[in-house]
């Protein structure tokens, strides 16, 4: 006898099910995230898939390093290793190509190299990279000769930079206080590297407004403030959605106007996980 509310499969009807279901094609976009693995799931490779899933598309990763951290600060860093990094960059351009990148935490020096080869050898595309240097916590995640790297071999194939307020103050040598300095830093940036950037302004007291400069034209890209001490892997989280949209083919002010927008909302939703500042609610949006 079935049971009410369940639909029952023989064994063959179970398979030639599967095998139609399996021929069709599903349209995803195949989005790369490389940065490190933060085990506490809140910020680095783990914040970009649950973005990349929510806006419906697929999520591969190259993992740079592995960190212990959680809501509390980031404990150990452990490299992956050049040799290892190109052989998972290999592995994923040489099958499923994707049609963005988002670049998080690069610890050494000769990683960045090989990532900036490989990168230019396979021609990728959409490349959002955030300069993650210092964690929230005050530890370093970024060597200075890695970024003394990251400067000459990686960050002028990006698309964009999406530095915050004290990355931004390092990448132009400039103090950043108002949206006047802010203006001047990000055209520094844009010299100095020949991309678009967005410097994230949730560093500055009033306001948590970013500015996208293109080369071209400013955009202010206003947002509230919203009172949620829970934002462990928001850096990591907006520059995942960019990079979702930037594969949709939009625009790159609309491009990050919606990834703000999807930003907002997973802060807003709020998660009471941890002692310290805790996740997103990454899965609170789904953007299929």
């Amino acid at each position: 006898m079935q049971a009410a509310g369940i639909v029952c499969y023989n064994k063959f009807e179970y398979f030639s099910y599967n095998r139609t279901y399996n021929r069709k094609k599903q349209n995803m976009n195949p989005i790369l995230t490389i940065a490190g693995s933060d085990c506490s799931g809140g910020a680095g490779i783990q914040a970009d898939l649950k973005t990349i899933l929510a806006h419906g598309a697929y999520g591969m990763s190259v993992i740079t390093a592995l960190t212990a951290q959680n809501t509390k600060g980031v404990y150990a860093v452990e490299p992956v290793g050049p040799e290892m990094i190109r052989a998972q960059l290999d592995a994923v351009f040489t099958d499923i190509v994707p049609r963005a990148v988002k670049i998080g935490m690069i610890a050494d020096a000769d990683s960045v190299h090989v990532i900036g080869d490989c990168l230019r050898a396979y021609g990728a595309e959409n490349l959002v990279i955030d300069p993650v240097m210092i964690a929230t916590s005050g530890k370093r995640l970024m060597e200075e000769k890695a970024l003394a790297a990251a400067q000459e071999r990686l960050y002028p194939l990006a698309t964009l930079l999406t530095p915050n307020i004290p990355e931004a103050e390092r990448l132009s040598h400039t103090a950043i206080e108002d949206s006047t300095s802010m203006r001047r830093a990000a055209e520094k940036i844009f010299e100095k590297f020949g991309c678009a950037v967005l410097c994230k302004g949730g560093h500055l007291p009033d306001a948590a407004d970013d500015l996208l400069y293109d080369g071209r034209q400013f955009y202010l890209m206003r947002s509230e403030r919203i009172n949620n001490p829970n934002t462990h892997g928001t850096g990591c989280t907006l520059s995942s959605a960019i990079a979702c949209e930037l594969a949709r083919k939009k625009t790159l002010p609309d491009a990050v106007r919606s990834a703000k927008e999807y930003l907002t909302r997973v802060i807003a939703a709020g998660l009471d996980l941890g002692e310290g500042s805790g996740p997103l609610h990454h899965g609170c949006v789904n953007l299929f």
